[in-house]
């Protein structure tokens, strides 16, 4: 029985994959190369240098705390998440599990109000720990005190669902970089939610649960 439900941010929970931030790196810096720029960013994930300083690295001499509220306004929260979050909360536990810095994602939860909907928030930035590596999984349901086959995990990343798969969670995926998985799939959060409805994501089985019917109202 599902108990928990874990989401991802980017591409989950925010429109936006990440896929973004090269090229919008490249409209002012298009002499970077796409790795000189992931360098700094992916290092503030980990949380070995502050989300400021990847503005720093990459030759910015603006202040950087403008910078980094000017590139994180583009965001935006996915179609119908705030719905299928208020519907979901008091029904399941929620967390949140994210690749991200500590000041990106502190923004980014402050800006939404998304924090006031979840029971553990792990962010790598944080503790230094990154997806898919199986310690921030275990991290976060030792906080939320529920096993790992009473969860539903959705995550955009192929990587990512197969590593909490490996741990027993239930693992499906909100398509939203078109990635080729070959477990339960779904394009929006409305379909996400007619299957939770349905009990359709009681079983781990690596099938495509997409309903093929007009979506009902949220949990």
């Amino acid at each position: 029985m599902i108990k928990a439900i874990l989401l991802d941010m980017y591409g989950v929970i925010i429109k936006q994959t990440g896929d973004d931030f090269v090229p919008y790196i490249h409209r002012t810096h298009p002499e970077l190369t796409a790795e000189q720029i992931q360098s700094p960013w992916f290092r503030a994930n980990a949380g070995e240098v502050t989300s400021l300083d990847i503005w720093r690295e990459l030759g910015f001499t603006e202040d950087p705390e403008e910078l980094e509220k000017e590139y994180l306004d583009t965001l935006e929260l996915n179609d119908d998440v705030l719905d299928f979050l208020r519907s979901a909360q008091g029904k399941y536990k929620l967390a949140l599990i994210s690749n991200d810095s500590s000041g990106w994602s502190r923004y980014v939860r402050e800006k939404f109000q998304l924090n006031q909907y979840f029971d553990a928030i792990s962010i790598s930035g944080d503790i230094g720990i990154k997806k898919p590596d199986e310690r921030i999984f275990r991290m976060t349901l030792e906080k939320l005190d529920v096993p790992a086959s009473d969860c539903l995990y959705v995550d955009d990343r192929v990587k990512n669902l197969k590593a909490t798969g490996l741990l027993g969670m239930h693992a499906v995926q909100l398509n939203s970089r078109g990635e080729e998985y070959t477990g339960t799939s779904f394009a929006t959060f409305r379909e996400l939610t007619q299957a939770l409805e349905e009990g359709r994501l009681e079983t781990s089985e690596a099938t495509d649960l997409r309903p093929n019917v007009t979506m009902p109202s949220f949990l």
